[in-house]
């Protein structure tokens, strides 16, 4: 829903005085919404806030694999977890409204609704770095020119319609952008965190457990290498009575433990090693919570809702291998899994099929196209192969099987499928068009995800497919991800209320080429690419939803991947001397608003000592 909408309404910013739109003039506001609300401009605090949290105790979770660095914004090494809250960034989000943001480095924007080919943001002149320097545009420019010439390659797409970085002054830093058509990035600008230029010039690209100077709310604590990373709430803190701030940031310590496996990871949270854990494992949840600490009702279990879609979680299929550049063999991949067995079996029926890109939420497309829908669809089809036009404008529903276990109807199509694009059987081996043998190998680390790919790669050997389950070590699956090196892997897709410009990273033809971003499928569409630009260009909330059913059906089409299992809703154990307000935030846990009870704290301490 649209208010306070200014002149072309393409952004939703503080009520002002109405001008009429020839005589529009640079608007200066503490908030602004794309396509959103900014219903919190004057609020003294976030409404999932509780602004006399006491302060103190620790909170502390697992993590996976291992680490060697401390900046994840650079091309090379492994960074610990947990960095970002040693960074402010120049404005903050809000967890109820799809794409909002609050005033933290900056204090207000100015900018042009006429003209938003450029925005200046106004430091907070109290605003200080850990070391007392006060935070300037300096510091932004250098941010921003680390992150487009040495950082990630999906962050610099991301960016990539920024032309150029101003300094004004001290305080003011005015961004500049390539066109007007990209109103988000606006916002997106505001995104991201801020470092001291000092520390930017001298270790930006060095692989090094020392973080770059920020300005956050807590400070590198201690770090145990490959085992844990804990963080220490800076006392001094210059943003902490921001409203965004106010009732946030309350625990003195946040720790961060690190696990191979999730097997290991569960025992550590029932003894107390971490307390707060999303439980992800259907099996723990169901059956898996009697230990003795469950039993003195010393933890609580709660399933959070939330209007986010749910991540979508696949086995991607990378089209840069020949093998996979036929839809029929995607589809006939996409048969071959088993959900109604998988779920029934291994998962204790608590998981839902991802029928959507955006599951769960009002950005997934239902049914068959809309008239609107079909009017942004109908000049794309000749530009989709058949199968692909076909499966767009028919009501979308993955396969299903009996539950039995056989999945004998589904692996008969597939089969078939196989036949009819030129796949052939010589003594019991299936084999591709060109005579190379029907090879296949699935790429993992860690241990988690194997019990869910054995079953599915029993099935691919069924149809004659030679497939392997390679586990490699964290530093080389990274590696082999940036490089595009393997032939399936699980990959995830989370979204948020607001896709934008950012899916051209995720599904974009440029982005296939570009060495460490996001489009792990590889998928080259020009129908995609059309819709990603429409999207990135959306005027009002009506077109955002417009658009992403588009893509949705787009990519659904494409049988790119293979879906696995989400959940709406997110399960959280957790040791109970956590506490939150009543009323949780709509798209998100929202963790950094609840606080330590220090008695219960103290209490199941004493109890662990035992």
């Amino acid at each position: 829903m649209i208010k306070n909408a200014t002149l072309k309404t393409i952004l939703l910013v503080a009520v002002v005085s109405w001008v009429p739109a020839s005589f529009a003039v640079p608007i200066t506001t503490t908030a602004l919404g794309h396509n959103s609300p900014t219903e919190y401009i004057n609020a003294p605090f976030m409404p999932y806030a509780n602004p006399n949290a006491p302060k103190g105790g620790t909170l502390s979770l697992d993590a996976r694999g291992t680490f060697n660095a401390a900046n994840k914004w650079m091309t090379t090494g492994v960074a610990m977890v947990g960095t970002d809250y040693l960074y402010d960034t120049l404005m903050t989000g809000s967890l109820n409204e799809a794409f909002t943001m609050y005033p933290q480095l900056a204090s207000k924007v100015t900018y042009d609704p006429d003209d938003t080919s450029w925005i200046i943001y106004h430091i907070n002149p109290a605003a200080r770095f850990w070391d007392g320097t006060p935070v300037t545009s300096s510091d932004v420019k250098a941010t921003y020119d680390a992150l487009l010439n040495k950082g990630p390659m999906y962050i610099r797409s991301y960016l990539g319609d920024i032309k150029d970085i101003q300094i004004i002054n001290k305080q003011q830093v005015k961004f500049v952008f390539a066109s007007d058509d990209n109103k988000e990035i606006l916002l997106t600008v505001g995104q991201f965190p801020i470092f001291a230029k000092s520390s930017i010039d001298t270790d930006f690209e060095k692989i090094t457990l020392t973080p770059l100077m920020g300005s956050g709310p807590y400070k590198l604590g201690r770090v145990d290498a490959g085992r844990s990373v804990s963080y220490v709430r800076d006392p001094n803190y210059w943003g902490r009575d921001l409203m965004v701030n106010r009732g946030r940031y309350n625990f003195d310590m946040i720790k961060f433990v690190y696990y191979q496996s999730d097997e290991i990871a569960f025992e550590g949270f029932k003894s107390g090693q971490y307390r707060f854990r999303p439980e992800n494992k259907a099996s723990n949840w169901a059956t898996g919570y009697n230990f003795p600490a469950v039993k003195a009702d010393m933890i609580n279990k709660e399933t959070i809702n939330s209007e986010n879609p749910v991540p979508m979680q696949a086995l991607v299929m990378n089209m840069r291998r020949p093998i996979f550049q036929d839809i029929r063999v995607r589809q006939a991949l996409s048969k071959a899994y088993d959900f109604e067995w998988m779920n029934k079996t291994l998962f204790h029926g608590q998981y839902e099929r991802l029928q959507s890109f955006f599951h769960g939420s009002e950005l997934a497309a239902t049914g068959t196209p809309s008239a609107k829908e079909m009017k942004v669809l109908t000049p794309l089809l000749p530009k989709l192969e058949p199968l692909q036009r076909q499966a767009v404008l028919a009501e979308w529903q993955l396969p299903t099987s009996d539950g039995s276990g056989f999945n004998r109807q589904g692996l008969l199509e597939a089969r078939q499928l196989l036949l009819d694009t030129g796949f052939y059987y010589d003594d019991m081996k299936l084999y591709q068009p060109d005579g190379k043998l029907a090879q296949i190998e699935i790429l993992m680390t860690g241990e988690t995800m194997g019990r869910v790919l054995l079953p599915y790669i029993r099935n691919l050997k069924r149809l004659g497919f030679d497939v392997t389950l390679r586990q490699v070590d964290g530093p080389q699956y990274y590696e082999r991800m940036r490089r595009f090196d393997y032939d399936m892997v699980v990959d995830v897709f989370a979204q948020s209320l607001s896709p934008g410009a950012e899916q051209a990273a995720f599904w974009g033809s440029a982005a296939a080429d570009e060495v460490g971003n996001n489009n792990t499928i590889g998928i080259k569409n020009m129908a995609i690419d059309t819709v990603i630009e429409k999207l990135g260009n959306a005027k009002n909330r009506d077109e955002i939803i417009l658009y992403t059913h588009v893509l949705d059906r787009l990519l659904r089409a494409g049988h790119y991947l293979v879906p696995l299992y989400g959940k709406s809703a997110t399960n959280v154990a957790y040791w109970s001397q956590y506490r939150h307000t009543e009323k949780l935030p709509s798209n998100a846990i929202g963790i950094d608003y609840w606080w330590t009870d220090k008695a219960a704290e103290a209490r199941f301490n004493q109890y662990l000592k035992q």
